[in-house]
């Protein structure tokens, strides 16, 4: 299967990949760990050592990365990424049309748990919903920061991320996160006065609110997936 890494290094991990069989793409920034990777890699005919960042900002992947991503047919990501860029790089990836079939990724702590959460906890919200639209999520291991030189502030986490069986269209999970997103502004106040406040609308407010069948008196920060979905539908 075709792989991509971002934040290889030196490819210490990469060599591990490609040694595997994975065609690999090896995404690295930093112009002087690059050429070490590269090294490692060149008995792999698969493995392609790209310089460059994988973040054409924080809402995109950079054109040279996502050229090189397939259209169809399995493919994943196994990345200790790097922790300034690890949830941009997931929500670009999983936004796709045709996202990974798997991400497993060794992460910051506080993002992974934000990636497994539920609705109702503070961790919950637009990454997480994002996310969880298009996988299943699950926290393997805790790493505590003692096993990384140099020794990182923060607690890490190894998470997999697998590819639900029936994904929506790339559009209807962007507008699913958006409205997400905007309810989510307003948590703790129930789903009926922040739906009326932003359809500007009472008497459709009420109507989107029967018409999905969700409940107006709950917390728009316990609202699940299902909901979130519901919603966005009547909202059209």
């Amino acid at each position: 299967d075709f792989v991509l890494e971002v934040g290889p290094g030196c490819g210490f991990l990469s060599v591990h990949l490609a040694h595997a069989g994975a065609r690999l793409l090896a995404v690295e920034i930093d112009e002087r760990l690059a050429p070490i990777a590269v090294r490692f890699l060149e008995p792999y005919e698969g493995a392609e050592v790209l310089v460059a960042d994988a973040l054409a900002g924080k809402r995109a992947l950079n054109p040279a990365v996502e050229e090189r991503l397939p259209a169809d047919g399995p493919w994943h990501l196994v990345s200790n990424l790097p922790y300034s860029v690890g949830g941009p790089i997931l929500a670009n990836l999983a936004a796709r049309e045709h996202p990974p079939s798997s991400m497993t990724v060794l992460i910051q702590a506080e993002v992974a748990d934000r990636l497994a959460a539920a609705p109702g906890t503070r961790e919950w919200g637009p990454l997480t919903v994002g996310l969880q639209l298009a996988y299943r999520a699950e926290v393997l291991r805790r790493i505590p920061p003692g096993l990384f030189w140099p020794r990182p502030r923060v607690d890490s986490a190894v998470v997999r991320l697998e590819r639900v069986a029936s994904l929506a269209p790339a559009e209807q999970r962007r507008r699913v996160q958006e409205l997400a997103a905007r309810l989510l502004q307003r948590r703790r106040q129930t789903v009926a006065r922040v739906l009326r406040d932003l359809v500007g609308d009472r008497d459709r407010a009420e109507a989107m609110l029967a018409a999905s069948a969700v409940d107006g008196g709950v917390r728009t920060g316990e609202l699940d997936l299902q909901a979130l979905a519901a919603l966005e539908a009547e909202l059209g």
